[in-house]
This record gives C-alpha cells, sequence and structure tokens, in this order.
C-alpha cells in the first residue's frame, strides 16, 4: 500500500491509500477519487517526503478492520450507491445548474449526480433543491 497526500480543486488537503501508483491514476480517470470535504474529482497529487519506519513511529499507527456486520454494511451501502450511478446521469461539473434545471421544471425529472462545491451545495439547498452527498467507501479510496 502506498499513502498520497492529496488536494482538491478547492484547496481541501486529504490523504488516500492506494495499491500502487497506477492504481490511483486508474481510479482517478474513472472519477473515484473525491474529496472526503466537498466530493470534487479534481484531485491531484501532493509533494510528499518519504516514509521513515521507525519503532517510534511504528507505535502510533492504527489500522480499521471492519467486523463482518460492518463489512456487510459497507457491502449495502454500495449496492445503493452503485444503484443511484447506474439509474442517473452523471452531469459532473454541471451539476448545479442542472439540479436548478430540474428543480424549476426547465427540463425532465430524472436523478443526477456530479460535483458541486460546498459554496453551490450550500446554495442549492437554501433554494430547498434536495441534494445529498454520495459517501466515499473503504474500496473507493484504498
Amino acid at each position: 500500500m502506498i499513502r498520497f497526500d492529496l488536494i482538491c480543486d478547492h484547496g481541501h488537503e486529504f490523504e488516500g491509500w492506494f495499491t500502487s501508483g497506477s492504481d490511483f491514476d486508474r481510479q482517478q480517470e474513472r472519477h473515484l477519487v473525491t474529496c472526503p470535504a466537498c466530493g470534487s474529482a479534481t484531485v491531484s497529487k501532493r509533494l510528499m517526503a518519504p516514509a521513515v519506519s521507525t519503532a517510534r513511529s511504528r507505535e502510533g499507527q492504527h489500522s480499521l478492520v471492519m467486523n463482518p456486520q460492518q463489512q456487510e454494511m459497507v457491502s449495502k451501502l454500495r449496492e445503493i450507491v452503485d444503484t443511484i450511478r447506474a439509474n442517473a446521469d452523471d452531469v459532473g461539473e454541471r451539476f448545479p445548474e442542472e439540479a436548478r434545471k430540474v428543480h424549476y421544471g426547465e427540463t425532465e425529472q430524472r436523478g443526477l449526480i456530479g460535483r458541486a462545491s460546498a459554496e453551490e451545495a450550500k446554495a442549492l439547498i437554501e433554494e430547498g433543491i434536495q441534494i445529498a452527498p454520495l459517501p466515499v467507501l473503504p474500496d473507493d479510496v484504498n
């Protein structure tokens, strides 16, 4: 596993774990690498210092191992997200504009997925447009 320091186009910094550098590239091409703060899929790697393992640094490491019930819940959540994606139009960066068109009856009623900044999402909610972020699941960042 390799950890990358990442940053989205809105300046949010976060980290992601991948099996390899090419795994990151493959997931990024499929828009699976998204910012956990705003959902943006415009993500790039930040310059990182190499990790040096010492006895002291190993003492503080923590990992998450899911029990069978948690694995089942994540699996069910993945099925829900996959169903949402399969039955919605991915409008990408045009999400706020397209959501407004659907809400105000300017285009046909349909499900949409796409990207919106935190400010854009807040404005949509204030207009009474029902939106919800899609969760980032463990396999989406591993």
